[in-house]
């Protein structure tokens, strides 16, 4: 593991389980620092691309690894690799543009150029002008590259890691993680359209959301008014690894409200039963999956999401931008062989998501109100006891049981 050089952070966890977390880790300047040199820089997997957008030699995408800036590109022998996207000789960033197509990376500086794997093939009068000036003779061109990630892809999405002791991709995944990753993509899927959206809260607190599988029922009208999601319905979350990756899913047709608080009207305020859909077909949908499942969610630590919400799919993932912001892109996706009926249903269907989906519009904020309402009060916990306070498969969603297992995986990483 890489040597840490942030500065140390003072963090007091209440208990020694993670029932309690410290409202203080959503805060702490330093406390991000350090994130993004043991989480992002250290030996995890973080989701980069889907190979899909890179089809061509040359084709490449600038993201992001935590905060550092990486580009993504598919070189002639069709490989797949990852750089920082940061001039090895005075630091300047190499492209702006979020995607294209490129023969090299040339710093618009200086002139220093890398072939599509990041190495450096040539310097801008290396051997000076007729033969004065230019670089030290004993200047070599190897040993000035960019900085290189380890890159695996996993039915058609690219993860990149900067540490060498990160197991193999399928291996930290794990058994679970990978063959529901196989469920989802198991044919040719086609990108439909992206999102991108201001999250004004601390990245933490979006994985917490997408990991909380009972919040969608008392946070989301339309969940519940509408029973795409309601916890009454057969269902459950499966939390692993140390904690760190889980999926949460249920099944729309075996939905029964009968002895649960969906009966007494007026007590949930996410059921509203005097509303009505004008036009039904946005959520006309179709059984995708032999299983029956319809709505699920899946979690790699840190900060990949894969979402199955009827027929609405995607891949986020979520981008740390300082300890109070972040910022979560969507791809939404369909298969090659569609239907045009099916291609209608998933187009109608993405409106449930993204920055003002009718679904996900709550998720957008809810961060920002954790953010403002602990900002002075730093020395609290949040309570995490829902299902117990363990960190296991739970057979009921009525749980914060994934929640723990984040912050079992985060404490660990972190030595807190």
């Amino acid at each position: 593991m890489q040597e840490t050089t942030s500065s140390p952070v003072d963090i007091h966890w209440p208990t020694a389980d993670n029932s309690r977390v410290p409202f203080s880790v959503f805060t702490d300047p330093d406390l991000y620092d350090r994130e993004q040199e043991l989480i992002f820089r250290g030996p995890n997997w973080s989701f980069v691309a889907m190979e899909l957008e890179l089809p061509a030699t040359g084709d490449y995408k600038t993201t992001w690894v935590g905060d550092t800036p990486v580009i993504v590109a598919r070189d002639s022998d069709g490989q797949i690799h990852c750089v920082v996207n940061r001039c090895a000789h005075r630091g300047s960033t190499l492209l702006f543009d979020g995607s294209g197509n490129t023969e090299d990376f040339t710093c618009v500086y200086h002139n220093w150029r890398y072939d599509l794997g990041g190495t450096l093939r040539s310097v801008a009068f290396q051997h000076g002008v007729k033969k004065v000036g230019g670089m030290p003779k004993d200047f070599e061109l190897g040993k000035h590259n960019l900085t290189k990630a380890r890159v695996e892809v996993f039915h058609g999405l690219v993860f990149a890691t900067f540490s060498d002791q990160t197991p193999p991709l399928q291996e930290y995944l794990g058994e679970r993680m990978s063959r529901h990753i196989a469920r989802i993509f198991n044919r040719p899927v086609r990108i439909l359209g992206t999102y991108s959206q201001t999250l004004h809260s601390n990245w933490k607190l979006y994985m917490e959301n997408v990991k909380d599988s009972y919040h969608a029922s008392l946070l989301h009208t339309f969940f519940s008014t509408f029973k795409l999601n309601r916890l009454s319905m057969e269902g459950g979350v499966q939390v692993d690894g140390d904690g760190a990756h889980h999926i949460s899913w249920s099944k729309r047709g075996t939905d029964s409200a009968e002895g649960t608080d969906y009966e007494k009207a007026g007590e949930l305020r996410a059921v509203l039963d005097d509303f009505t859909l004008a036009d039904p077909t946005l959520i006309k949908s179709w059984l995708e999956y032999e299983d029956g499942i319809t709505h699920s969610i899946q979690s790699i630590f840190p900060t990949f999401v894969l979402q199955q919400i009827q027929n609405s799919l995607a891949v986020r993932v979520l981008v740390p931008r300082s300890v109070d912001k972040s910022e979560l892109y969507w791809i939404m996706f369909g298969y090659e062989d569609d239907t045009p009926e099916q291609f209608d249903m998933r187009m109608r269907q993405s409106n449930l998501i993204g920055p003002a989906g009718l679904v996900s519009l709550e998720d957008g904020i809810v961060g920002n109100f954790i953010q403002r309402g602990i900002r002075r009060e730093t020395q609290h916990s949040s309570v995490l006891e829902m299902g117990g306070r363990e960190v296991e498969d739970q057979q009921s969603r009525v749980s914060e049981a994934a929640v723990r297992g984040f912050w079992q995986a985060y404490r660990t990483r972190l030595g807190l």
